[in-house]
């Protein structure tokens, strides 16, 4: 087994289809880290995870994507931000007691999922569409039919293997401007569907490749490395710091003696003392570089 995290692009030379496959199981422990979601919440992300890596990869844009389940149920909020190298981060917040074998649509209740695609230039985009499906595979295959008209099949899988949780996943995609062949995908998604679990999670790419499509003409291309990367820093924080009436940060650091801004996503700490925060508003740097998780 590899010991980071692959994105996998390849093409089938006979049908007009392509695919990808990509391991994210170190990403997925990464994000986890910090946090104590219940079992079905880390199912979830990690679902959300794969899936927001196979989309970035079927987007030919440089930027940023980010995938965001939002509803009134007890799992408020689920999101995945990446971008086009690959690099991942994820946060849960919840607003009540999730039950053990919860659902998607049992812990988001009325629920959508929100696409916002930032390029490095160019037009932002967000599409918003209905959590219809059971699962987060068949609500993004319903979303790529909606708004792309590309018939597109996910396979997405997550669990624990040789103690670790891992998270996993395949799709399939007719090439736009080839003919339409709906069989094509029809036969390859049938064959996709036997992959097991542990084969995803434990096996290179090329052999999972072969066994799924050994009568197939398969080109796999030079994978892609999948990382968790966080993008907060101190000085972001510093600047969201400015966008505070400065009555409210004196109360702050009267009630503490220090600010401390806290990152959800990886649980870092940026804390800004009262010399920090004079520095600050005086347009000056910061003299504590203190960064804690």
């Amino acid at each position: 087994m590899s010991n980071h995290d692959q994105l996998h692009r390849y093409l089938f030379e006979n049908m007009a289809v392509r695919g990808e496959l990509v391991t994210a199981s170190h990403t997925f422990q990464q994000m986890l880290e910090n946090h104590s979601y219940p079992a079905p919440v880390q199912t979830l992300l990690g679902e959300l995870l794969v899936a927001t890596s196979l989309l970035t990869a079927t987007l030919k844009f440089d930027g940023d994507i980010t995938i965001q389940l939002q509803g009134d149920g007890p799992l408020k909020m689920a999101v995945i931000n990446g971008n086009n190298q690959q690099e991942m981060r994820g946060v849960a917040r919840l607003q009540g007691d999730i039950a053990e074998g919860s659902s998607m649509r049992e812990m988001l209740g009325n629920a959508v999922m929100v696409i916002t695609i930032t390029p490095s230039e160019g037009e932002r985009y967000q599409g918003v569409v209905g959590l219809e499906g059971e699962t987060l595979a068949e609500c993004l295959e319903a979303y790529f039919m909606q708004s792309e008209q590309l018939p597109t099949r996910l396979f997405i899988r997550t669990g624990e293997h040789d103690g670790n949780a891992c998270a996993a996943g395949m799709l399939l995609q007719i090439i736009p401007a080839q003919p339409n062949n709906v069989e094509d995908l029809s036969h390859l998604a049938q064959l996709t569907t036997t992959v097991k679990s542990e084969e995803l999670f434990g096996l290179p790419a090329n052999e999972v490749l072969y066994r799924l499509y050994h009568q197939e003409e398969v080109t796999l291309y030079e994978p892609q490395d999948v990382t968790f990367r966080c993008t907060c820093s101190r000085e972001r924080s510093a600047s969201a710091l400015l966008t505070v009436p400065v009555e409210e940060l004196n109360h702050m650091l009267e009630e503490d003696g220090n600010i401390d801004m806290h990152c959800d996503y990886c649980g870092n700490h940026y804390v800004f003392d009262k010399i920090d925060i004079e520095s600050l508003l005086a347009g000056g740097q910061n003299h504590n570089d203190e960064c804690v998780h």
